[in-house]
């Protein structure tokens, strides 16, 4: 199965994170272990009602049923701008089968259960999810939405968690998750809702809450359902950055490997007004693409989705814009309406087929001042490359070449590495930066960085090689300038 990608000079300076998402809090009791739903009528609605919430219905508003990111993508559908459509499987299905397969025992005891026990608890539960049938109050009504969506778009579908942690101030939860592009049949779709609902109990996404006082016992996921979009290019986009301009990254196909930081995407940039400052080409040699029965893998939010195939771009390709200035401009005045319906700065996935530009998400983005570096850095050699977009720091440089080189990493350190995808999520908590040779702004490390404050660059061209392991080594992740001594 394939990952999800999403789809994937100024007067003051700003860095930006995370911070929340955009509409209605969402009842959570952390590590209780009691998930908490809103005491409505939902319970009383049958199956159909209660667990299929179509994006265009009013419902969707409901980030508490949906997920911040399914509500989100409602809300701009409902201010006219263009998304893919579909519909929405709701948390409470969630917890539906959680009751159905026996788990809320197990469910229960994981808040109090010391590591060894919550690992076992979580390995227990993240299996039954995976292994077991899932009820059929809930697998009826999702199979006629499924296959009313297959029959309206004749398109295969994309596969995506929604969960009612995500995207909220602090936590984002970018890449930590399951998606799923290019399913076209049935066996595999259900596959992937129950990848998507276990999930939330994997060794990764369970370190990501402990670091940010949550925990899956107090959470549910919702599953978002969508037709998939032939992309022709795809990529991100944020309303202001910290040079105060409109950023938007690109590349050709799918999102999946701006999202996974694996090409150096096109950098566009673009003034607040809409004009177009620059077009920088990246170096994107690879594309993936809805290739299903060609039995690849591949994917955007870490996760892996039958359908998707990695192909090499044809060299005249590689360098070249994937926006014209036109594309780019319109995509431009999409990012600020995007900016208008929630009332402050956000960051966008995208993407562009035959019809035109997709919206696949959109999350708030807080602007905050930057810090200015040392100017001793600037007598050093450096190199240039995409900002995450926030902070400054500086400590010894370790080269990692292999996952089995991270325990060299010590607290202070500043990592080099040659792709920062969203596993390496765990090692921000110690690092002071990260330096990688591709990715771009908005990919989901990048993501994570800023919400962390962790100045990062990225696509920077022969990091590994040129910045020496052991060397006293600066990060500006606003400037996007890579210096060192030694």
């Amino acid at each position: 199965m394939p990952r999800d990608g999403g789809a994937c000079g100024g007067e003051k300076a700003h860095f930006f994170h995370r911070d929340t998402f955009i509409g209605p809090s969402v009842p959570a009791d952390g590590r209780t272990g009691k998930p908490v739903m809103p005491a409505t009528a939902v319970s009383r609605l049958v199956p159909a009602e209660r667990f299929i919430v179509p994006l265009d219905a009013a419902a969707a508003a409901d980030a508490a049923r949906v997920g911040p990111k399914a509500a989100n993508l409602a809300a701009l559908a409902r201010a006219g701008l263009p998304t893919p459509g579909g519909f929405c499987l709701a948390a409470d299905a969630y917890l539906a089968q959680i009751a159905a397969l026996g788990l809320d025992d197990a469910v229960a005891q994981f808040a109090a259960a010391d590591p060894r026990r919550q690992r076992l608890l979580s390995v227990d539960i993240r299996l039954a999810l995976y292994q077991q049938p899932i009820a059929p109050d809930i697998l009826d009504p999702l199979l006629d939405a499924w296959r009313a969506q297959r029959a309206a778009s004749g398109r295969p579908g994309a596969v995506r968690s929604s969960a009612l942690i995500e995207d909220r101030k602090g936590a984002n939860f970018a890449g930590q998750f399951e998606s799923f592009l290019g399913i076209d049949e049935e066996t595999a779709f259900v596959t992937a809702v129950r990848a998507c609902w276990a999930a939330l109990w994997t060794t990764n996404a369970r370190r990501y809450m402990d670091n940010h006082g949550l925990g899956p016992a107090g959470t549910a996921m919702a599953v978002l359902i969508q037709p998939l979009v032939d992309a022709r290019a795809s990529g991100g986009g944020l309303s202001e950055n910290a040079e105060g301009h409109m950023l938007l990254s690109a590349t050709w196909g799918l999102g999946s490997a701006i999202a996974q930081g694996e090409i150096v995407p096109d950098r566009i940039v673009l003034t607040r007004q809409g004009f177009l400052r620059t077009n920088a080409a990246g170096r994107k040699h690879h594309r993936d693409t809805c290739g299903h029965g060609a039995g690849a893998s591949g994917g955007a939010s870490g996760g892996a989705g039958r359908g998707v195939a990695a192909q090499a771009v044809p060299p005249e390709l590689v360098d070249k814009p994937c926006l014209s200035t036109g594309e780019a401009v319109m995509l431009g005045r999409l990012l600020r309406k995007a900016e208008a319906v929630f009332g402050m700065p956000v960051e966008i996935e995208w993407a562009l087929d035959q019809a035109g530009f997709k919206l696949l998400q959109a999350r708030a983005l807080t602007v905050e001042p930057a810090a200015v570096p040392d100017d001793i850095w600037l007598q050093h050699p450096g190199l240039n490359g995409h900002p995450a977009g926030i902070g400054w720091g500086a400590g010894r440089a370790v080269v990692v070449n292999c996952e089995c080189e991270l325990s060299r990493i010590a607290p202070g350190d500043v990592l080099v590495t040659r792709v920062a995808g969203p596993a390496l999520a765990h090692v921000l908590a110690r690092v002071a930066g990260v330096v990688a040779e591709l990715g771009g702004s908005t990919s989901h490390l990048a993501s994570l960085a800023r919400e962390r404050g962790i100045p990062m660059v990225l696509g920077v061209l022969d990091a590994t090689r040129r910045i020496p392991d052991g060397a006293q080594c600066a990060v500006d992740g606003v400037a996007g300038i890579v210096r060192w001594i030694g």
